[in-house]
């Protein structure tokens, strides 16, 4: 049985020094440009996809697919990285998450082949879902128990400035011709070398370093992020780690974490954000917008998606994850069905939808967008913590893949498939509201270790 946490990471921490606050939030925020070249990955696509399908002459089920083979690589980035991030370390494998993201940029922009862009956008897909696992672990590691909820937050922050950025560059080079969508990828050329030399000047997760026996090394991290205790931490580390090294995440210990991240990841993608994020442009023209300002309105969509996830970064370590995710999950339902309800009513639906999209960005934002990757990276102890990360991301992008595969199907396969796609989605977030409500925990304000024993786990 591991023995109880000491004293000193019971008690409310001290207010952090300055200086040490801003180091964690310097290098919190450098592991979190992951998150940016994220959700530019994710989201530019929906500039291109209707040239795309054009070039190539491809039929509803193969753009489907062309969309998805990002996301095919995102299930296995995913998967794959919960090994070498254990065992290598967090920074070297954010490293390798860069270069992949480079490669990607460079080849989708260059590449005269339809075999050839899957394969670069495949390869794209990798680098997002290893920085989704490997991002917010390694900010959660860390950052101070009253700051993380923020910090951590700041990889879903940057995830939406990526996407915001994706849909003006969009509309900025729609005009561009026949290599407009050339452009549109071979821009994230810049954050991706940029992201590369950051990470040369980040230390290694003093965890990690923890797991390795470096606990020197590790307190001067510990020290200079301002965590409280460090010296006891790193001991309370060793006692869980000795106990669950060598165990395999899938055992009876473990249910109540596993359970927590596949439906709390599961839902996040069962409200349709991909959807919306990758076919922004054919969701306008199919309300009646022209072309010009099809490429317009996601640009209003970012923006609320930005603006909204600010705000709940200003509010996760206040009033908690579970609030935010009920607050958030009646706006989802409403607002999801509003926009069902106008894809089959008869009248003018262009500013009907848009209203009602920005509606739930706003809610989603708010909620499931700003704390999925939080809680996924507070909820597993540290010897599982990378398998977890793994277990909750694989999860995500499967369903992601599953539903920005089958949207052009759906919609284009019948006269009301936007309906369905849309009333489908609400339901899926009156469940999710449900299982917030009766079973979800609440993490603020609880240091990892605390959080292990809050869920049973000893």
């Amino acid at each position: 049985m591991i023995a109880e946490a000491p004293n000193s990471l019971n008690k409310k921490q001290d207010k952090i020094p300055v200086n040490k606050a801003l180091y964690a939030v310097r290098i919190s925020l450098i592991a979190a440009i992951g998150g940016f070249l994220f959700g530019f990955e994710t989201a530019v696509i929906s500039g291109a996809e209707n040239t795309i399908q054009e070039l190539w002459q491809l039929s509803s089920g193969w753009l489907g697919f062309t969309v998805a083979s990002s996301l095919i690589g995102t299930v296995i980035g995913s998967i794959i990285v919960g090994y070498p991030a254990q065992r290598y370390g967090r920074k070297k494998m954010l490293l390798g998450v860069a270069l992949l993201y480079l490669i990607s940029a460079i080849g989708c922009a260059v590449t005269p082949m339809w075999g050839m862009f899957i394969l670069f956008r495949f390869i794209g897909g990798l680098a997002v879902g290893a920085s989704s696992v490997v991002g917010p672990m390694y900010i959660s590691e860390v950052a101070p128990s009253q700051m993380r909820g923020r910090l951590a937050g700041s990889f879903q922050l940057m995830i939406v400035t990526g996407i915001f950025v994706a849909y003006i560059t969009n509309f900025l080079f729609a005009g561009f011709g026949e290599s407009s969508w050339r452009w549109m990828f071979g821009i994230m050329i810049v954050p991706s070398v940029l992201f590369t030399l950051l990470l040369t000047v980040i230390p290694e997760s003093p965890r990690w370093l923890v797991l390795q026996g470096n606990d020197d090394e590790a307190k001067k991290v510990f020290d200079k992020t301002g965590v409280d205790g460090a010296v006891e931490l790193i001991k309370q580390e060793h006692l869980l780690s000795k106990a669950g090294k060598r165990e395999k995440l899938f055992q009876a210990k473990y249910r109540k974490p596993i359970i927590y991240a596949v439906l709390l990841a599961m839902f996040n993608q069962l409200s349709g954000i991909n959807a919306i994020l990758y076919y922004a442009p054919r969701i306008f023209e199919m309300a009646g917008f022209d072309k010009a300002e099809a490429y317009l309105q996601p640009v209003y969509i970012g923006g609320a998606n930005l603006l909204f996830t600010l705000i709940a970064m200003t509010l996760i370590d206040k009033f908690g994850r579970k609030t935010l995710l009920l607050v958030g999950g009646v706006g989802l339902i409403g607002f999801l069905s509003l926009t069902a309800y106008a894809f089959n009513s008869e009248g003018v639906l262009g500013n009907q939808v848009l209203i009602y999209l920005l509606g739930y960005i706003a809610f989603f934002a708010f909620s499931q967008g700003a704390t999925l990757w939080v809680f996924i990276s507070e909820i597993f102890p540290n010897s599982v913590r990378s398998q977890g990360g793994s277990l909750g991301s694989f999860t995500h992008w499967i369903m992601a893949a599953i539903i920005s595969w089958t949207f052009p199907m759906i919609v284009e396969g019948s006269e009301n498939g936007a309906v369905y796609s849309f009333s489908f989605y609400a339901v899926m977030m009156l469940l999710a509201l449900i299982f917030t409500w009766k079973w979800l925990p609440e993490t603020k304000g609880r240091s990892l270790e605390q959080i292990q024993e809050d869920l049973g786990i000893r």
